[in-house]
């Protein structure tokens, strides 16, 4: 079932929650919400879902307008963040609930309804635990119930409240995995709300990033990591270092001595953004662009080394290299180096909601 969310806006009181939203949403897509508390996302979640109306503007699904109808009319299975199963229940009658609650002239069966649940609680691999209660099941076993839950009742399109949020990290990175080996099987119309950028970018087809009750940008997991729409987008999605320069002849000027990268047109307090893991660190200025800094920390746990450093003018650089690069460099506290930045955008304006983007060339 396709999705469209149509010129929605939806305040609450004098704040603005949406302003003024477009989306669409092919059938049997998984697509992602992602944006800092307060931009909105679950806010559309929501108002797609049926669980909130808006303002104005329109939810279509499938080419009918539903804006109107509740979530219950819209055949939405909805997976909260904080798992909402009954205690008092068996895991097999948490996800049984929904059929059995269905008007008589609706509920299938019992024969069938048990074996629909059969069927599910296989699908999330944990039929062997049918007969125990929420309190025995670990959170990651407790998540994957209320999604079995919500996929009993058939629902037409299925959406999620930051469905991994009360997890640990390990747990989470797990059930990520699983939930898109999941959608690749079913098939259903998916939504999901996060603020966890990897999250988003491992597990969608599509990522919708928000900000401030608008769209800054969707697309593709590698097309808004790789090509940003603006500042923003990029500052979002990932750590990063961010140089102030200036224009000088048509070129913007940074580090000591300056680097020169081409614009196309000037821009005004241009702000230049590297990710860590696109500089590089070398021992002698070999390179005709480079900023001599200092070693100031290493953390060598993990699958990259992280090395803090700092510029003559204070300014602070996080670089990330190989474990091989690490051992050549042979880097200590203090040393002095060269930073090497290897890519970069460059964004006009000293905003991080500046649209302008302005090409670099290497």
């Amino acid at each position: 079932m396709s999705i469209e969310a149509r010129n929605i806006t939806k305040r609450f009181g004098d704040f603005a929650a949406l302003k003024d939203v477009s989306l669409q949403i092919q059938a049997g897509e998984l697509v992602a919400l992602l944006g800092p508390s307060g931009s909105g996302k679950t806010t559309l979640l929501r108002v797609i879902a049926g669980l909130e109306f808006p303002d104005s503007g329109s939810v279509i699904f499938d080419g009918e307008e539903t804006t109107h109808r509740s979530a219950q009319d819209r055949g939405v299975g909805f997976v909260f963040q904080h798992y909402a199963l009954f205690r008092h229940m068996t895991v097999f009658e948490n996800v049984a609930f929904g059929l059995r609650v269905k008007p008589r002239r609706e509920r299938p069966p019992e024969g069938r309804i048990r074996a629909r649940v059969n069927d599910l609680l296989k699908l999330v691999q944990l039929d062997w635990l049918a007969t125990r209660y929420p309190s025995q099941l670990s959170g990651g076993q407790r998540q994957r119930i209320a999604l079995a839950r919500a996929l009993a009742v058939e629902p037409k399109v299925l959406l999620l409240d930051e469905p991994f949020g009360a997890l640990d990290a390990k747990v989470r990175q797990e059930l990520r995995r699983w939930l898109r080996r999941l959608h690749d099987e079913i098939h259903v119309t998916s939504l999901f709300v996060t603020h966890d950028q990897e999250e988003a970018l491992e597990v969608s087809d599509r990522v919708v990033v928000m900000n401030e009750g608008r769209i800054e940008q969707e697309g593709s997991p590698d097309e808004v990591y790789h090509q940003p729409a603006n500042a923003f987008v990029y500052h979002f999605l990932g750590n990063l270092n961010l140089f102030h320069a200036r224009v000088k002849d048509g070129k913007t000027l940074i580090g000591e001595p300056a680097r020169a990268v081409e614009l196309k047109s000037n821009g005004r307090n241009p702000l230049v953004y590297v990710r860590p893991h696109l500089m590089d660190i070398e021992r002698e200025p070999s390179h005709e662009n480079h900023i001599p800094a200092w070693v100031k920390h290493i953390n060598s746990a993990g699958p990259l080394v992280k090395v803090e450093l700092a510029t003559r003018s204070g300014d602070q650089i996080q670089v990330e290299i190989p474990h091989e690069r690490y051992q050549e460099l042979q880097l200590a506290k203090d040393d002095a180096v060269f930073v090497v930045p290897k890519d970069m955008k460059v964004f006009a304006g000293s905003d991080l909601h500046d649209p302008e983007e302005v090409a670099c060339g290497r």
